[in-house]
């Protein structure tokens, strides 16, 4: 497998690198582009470490290079959010630097499987698959937001709440990937009872928890280790998935059948040309029932300005 990383000497793309050096499958190899001339440097330092995966740079205004026969691109690309500012604020500029990274995705590595990493992720997807659709490449079984970062903060946010062992609670987060949006279905943990404030205050907790660590940072960043952790999980996922294993099950936000909004975050499972099946999530709570309700404009108008941006 190849996987590119673009906006990988940034603070999720360095750390991503370094957690893919550790753990794709030998032989691999991992190409690592950004604007920035330090990021042959990055190539470099990581390919210090003794495992079986080829990294190698590329700095400079054109990432084809990095692409050139990439199975996988993981795209971080973009500014981090600040304190005071929520992911829309983010669009104006990164906006245009997911429309021009996927360009040159369409040109280079047309059939590779994109996991766009880049806020808002539930508008930066629908950027991306307006670009790709008028390149004439789009396949929307090769197109994922990854929201794998609200998965593993439910797991753990539960895991602490409950005094479980974290590798024992599992569930669906679905929706989007800001705010509200963000919905997960705290009604779908076994051997778990939450109580109706324990569930609102998880809830807010797990959707508003990419502004706890912006403020815990004082200015200094955003959410860079941990989603590069999630990013990374994700990422391994799809590649298992393209090597033919079976039952590699993630959520993620796609296009399916559109029964809530163009695009949506639900389980799916990888398979060997990137989305195999999108998987029913299950029954919901009342209290999830009308969440879901009401973030579907919200999710709705988010998508529809990331297609008009390309339009």
């Amino acid at each position: 497998m190849k996987v590119a990383v673009l906006g990988a000497a940034g603070g999720i793309g360095q750390a991503l690198a370094l957690l893919l050096k550790l753990n794709l499958p030998a032989g691999s190899k991992l190409a690592l582009y950004d604007i920035a001339p330090v990021t042959p440097g990055v190539a470099k330092d990581i390919s210090h470490i003794p495992t079986d995966v080829e990294a190698t740079g590329f700095a400079g205004e054109d990432p084809s290079p990095a692409l050139e026969g990439a199975d996988v691109v993981l795209i971080s690309a973009g500014v981090a959010r600040k304190p005071g500012m929520d992911r829309s604020d983010l669009f104006n500029i990164n906006a245009g630097i997911i429309r021009n990274l996927t360009a040159k995705v369409a040109a280079v590595a047309p059939t590779a499987c994109i996991g766009i990493i880049t806020n808002p992720v539930n508008t930066t997807v629908a950027i991306a698959a307006e670009v790709l659709k008028e390149a004439g490449v789009y396949d929307k079984n090769k197109l994922f937001g990854v929201t794998t970062l609200d998965v593993i903060r439910s797991e753990t946010f539960i895991a602490e709440a409950k005094g479980l062992n974290v590798a024992d609670v599992k569930l669906n987060v679905i929706g989007g990937h800001s705010g509200v949006t963000i919905l997960p279905l705290l009604s779908q943990v076994k051997g778990v009872e939450f109580s109706a404030e324990e569930i609102a205050s998880l809830t807010h907790r797990i959707q508003n928890a990419g502004t706890e660590v912006v403020e815990a940072k004082a200015g200094g960043g955003s959410a860079t280790l941990s989603m590069a952790q999630a990013a990374c999980r994700f990422g391994l996922a799809v590649v298992r998935g393209l090597q033919g294993e079976q039952g590699v099950i993630e959520c993620a936000y796609v296009e399916g059948a559109g029964e809530h909004a163009r695009f949506f975050a639900q389980p799916i499972e990888l398979g060997t040309a990137g989305v195999k099946a999108i998987l029913p999530y299950g029954g919901l709570s009342a209290f999830e029932q009308d969440a879901l309700t009401g973030m579907l404009e919200t999710l709705k108008g988010d998508i529809h300005i990331g297609e008009e941006f390309v339009k």
